[in-house]
């Protein structure tokens, strides 16, 4: 059984693509994979400075982090799109936990571990832009990023109230996602 890390690069309560990273890890789960959802707000961090880490090491909640990449084998990422890119939030996330702890080999949290990127945003391309950037970011720390992606386009359109997709169609396609990141990630591990 693969262990999958699930979570939206978004620290708004009400965001649209912790939303659709739920439906994601439905279909993890649904395949058979154990999934860990979290929320980035509940480990807030300061930006990453190298300076700070040489003075005062990796901060606690980057720490804790690190202990969660460590313990899945695959990354459900579901990234918005903040001006044709990431957010600072998560980039800044995959900063702190690339950072060495103690004597452990470099990128010891991402490597070989498989990620599944998928977006929504209220603009016609979804968050297809930031994909590409987050793609770009994980691949050259080590991440094998399956194909698979989907960026749900109109997000202040996409949900009902209760947080669900309410096209099946799509619910079906954002689900396959996370189906596929959970096969991968198994034959891989």
């Amino acid at each position: 059984m693969a262990n999958v890390l699930a979570f939206a690069g978004s620290l708004r309560r009400d965001s649209w693509n912790k939303k659709l990273v739920r439906a994601a890890a439905a279909g993890a789960t649904n395949a058979g994979a154990n999934v860990t959802l979290i929320d980035v707000a509940d480990y807030p961090l300061p930006v990453y400075d190298g300076d700070l880490e040489a003075s005062d090491g990796l901060p606690e909640n980057a720490k804790k982090l690190k202990a969660l990449f460590g313990q899945n084998d695959a990354l459900l990422i579901a990234s918005p799109e903040y001006n044709a890119s990431i957010t600072a939030a998560l980039k800044n996330a995959i900063d702190w936990v690339s950072r060495p702890d103690g004597d452990e080999p470099p990128l010891a949290s991402f490597a070989g571990k498989t990620a599944a990127l998928i977006a929504t945003s209220p603009g016609g391309l979804g968050g297809l832009r930031g994909l590409v950037h987050a793609r770009a970011i994980l691949s050259s720390i080590r991440v094998l990023v399956i194909p698979d992606q989907i960026a749900v386009a109109k997000a202040h359109e996409a949900f009902d109230e209760s947080g669900q997709l309410k096209d099946a169609k799509m619910r079906a396609r954002v689900e396959a996602i996370g189906a596929a990141l959970a096969a991968t990630a198994q034959k891989l591990s």
